[in-house]
């Protein structure tokens, strides 16, 4: 049984008519005739009676007519929703994102792809880096969005943007950060991320360029979030390194002071899983970043 038969059957039951029906259609008499008969022949029951030049459902055919209507209004509501998925006007986006990108780069990002596709929702998932990097290449969300670099050979990296890093303390911690050499470096406290964030990895390649190696590090507190360790940081539980982005109100109202060093700055990536089939949604969005990128 096919769609068309559908069709030419609930066309017929309608006009109660083959030639009529035929001509609703666009199809020859012959044509029409054949794919009735087909049901018929097919399913061993007789769907109309011929009266004279005109036709009857019989008692099968209108209990078959209601069904044919559902299935093909289903097909129709299916076909429509191909074509608003394919112009944007439904849908979802999943997207998971590390948690300064998630937290502070991402929602605004978010918010213009809303205005422009309203009918797309979109989610987002946080985690640290490798966190991330797991769920995109399980094809557990569309995208991923992360700081650092990310060693995956099923994944297209592509950069998006690029990060200050600082070393941040509270005011009565000034003298641990005004003159900062190796020796102050490893001796100082540090409060940081769980190993497998970008965060956590910009603070050890920041020391190790200072020539401070692993075991010299004094980590006091390791945190989950960039907002327990900013936190941490502003009563005093030690020093930090932490993106612009996440201490930039903390710096001007005070609670927080920059050390004068300089570090690397890190990148933004988009990530995104080289065999899976990427959206309409996602190629949209993935326009966007680009775009922002420039």
């Amino acid at each position: 049984m096919t769609l068309e038969q559908l069709r030419v059957f609930v066309a017929v039951a309608r006009c109660e008519h083959m030639t009529r029906a035929a001509g609703v259609l666009n199809l020859t008499q012959s044509a029409t005739s054949a794919a009735i008969a087909a049901l018929e022949e097919r399913h061993a029951v007789k769907l109309f009676d011929r009266i004279g030049r005109r036709i009857a459902l019989t008692a099968a055919g209108r209990a078959f007519l209601a069904e044919a209507t559902a299935v093909l209004a289903r097909s129709d509501a299916a076909e429509r929703t191909l074509a608003d998925l394919a112009e944007l006007k439904t849908g979802v986006l999943a997207l998971a994102a590390s948690q300064t990108v998630g937290s502070y780069w991402l929602p605004s990002r978010i918010v213009d792809f809303r205005e422009r596709y309203p009918g797309v929702r979109v989610t987002l998932k946080i985690g640290n880096t490798d966190a991330v990097a797991a769920m995109t290449a399980a094809g557990e969300v569309d995208l991923g969005f992360v700081e650092g670099q990310v060693n995956d050979a099923t994944l297209a990296i592509a950069p998006i943007g690029e990060d200050e890093l600082m070393i941040v303390a509270a005011p009565t911690r000034r003298a641990d950060i005004e003159s900062l050499d190796a020796d102050r470096l490893a001796a100082s406290a540090w409060v940081a991320r769980e190993k497998g964030s970008g965060t956590r990895a910009a603070l050890e390649t920041a020391l190790t360029a200072f020539g401070v190696d692993a075991a010299q590090r004094n980590i006091v507190l390791e945190l989950p979030s960039n907002e327990a360790i900013r936190a941490a940081v502003e009563a005093g539980a030690g020093i930090a390194v932490m993106s612009r982005l996440v201490v930039s109100a903390s710096l001007k109202a005070g609670a927080l002071i920059a050390a004068p060093l300089a570090l690397p700055r890190r990148g933004f990536f988009q990530l995104r899983h080289k065999e899976r089939h990427e959206s309409k949604a996602a190629q949209a969005f993935s326009r966007g970043i680009a775009r922002d990128s420039r």
